[in-house]
């Protein structure tokens, strides 16, 4: 079943694939939402997500959960998403519940251990975040702690019907290597 990573103030839950879709097969939506500190439209997105198919022969995902130690809340989300085992890559998803748990320094606890997870445990040769531009605090998550901005990608993503561009950074396991053998 579920593994955990911990921090100082943090239990991270991890959710392969198969058990995130197992969970919401057994639970009920009530069940859902208190497990996992969802709203009924998070919960919505999630079902509709699985549906669709989250997975493929050869692409997956591994969800975290950061689990405040204090009050055993679910406070945030980790996903190594849009995973290619096969390529040895996966892009960062991350998002706090509720702006009371931003620039309190819990996604950067819990990156200390969720990067050196998804190199040693998936086996990952490449990290990918694409931000948007105007996501000042993410830009400066991913550079605080080793990644690089690679490229400008020209009208990316869409968000309420308006066409944005993102920026995409990179942290490879040889950079991660090299900075983490000079410590």
């Amino acid at each position: 079943m579920n593994n955990f990573l911990k921090t100082e103030r943090l239990l991270i839950r991890i959710e392969t694939a198969e058990e995130y879709k197992h969970l919401f097969e057994s639970l009920s939506d009530a069940e859902l939402k208190e497990f996992f500190n969802f709203d009924q439209e998070t919960l919505e997105i999630q079902k509709a997500k699985l549906k669709g198919g989250m997975t493929t022969y050869r692409m997956s995902f591994r969800i975290f959960h950061l689990i405040e130690k204090q009050t055993n809340k679910i406070i945030g989300d980790f996903a190594f998403h849009n995973w290619y085992a096969m390529h040895s890559r996966a892009e960062l998803g991350y998002a706090m519940k509720s702006d009371e748990y931003k620039n309190k320094g819990y996604l950067k606890e819990a990156l200390k251990v969720l990067i050196p997870y998804g190199f040693e445990e998936m086996k990952l040769n490449r990290m990918e975040a694409i931000i948007g531009l105007n996501n000042i605090a993410s830009q400066k998550a991913v550079l605080g702690i080793g990644f690089t901005q690679e490229a400008l990608l020209k009208e990316h993503y869409g968000d309420n019907g308006i066409i944005e561009d993102s920026l995409l950074y990179r942290l490879l396991l040889s950079e991660y290597k090299r900075r983490n053998t000079k410590k």
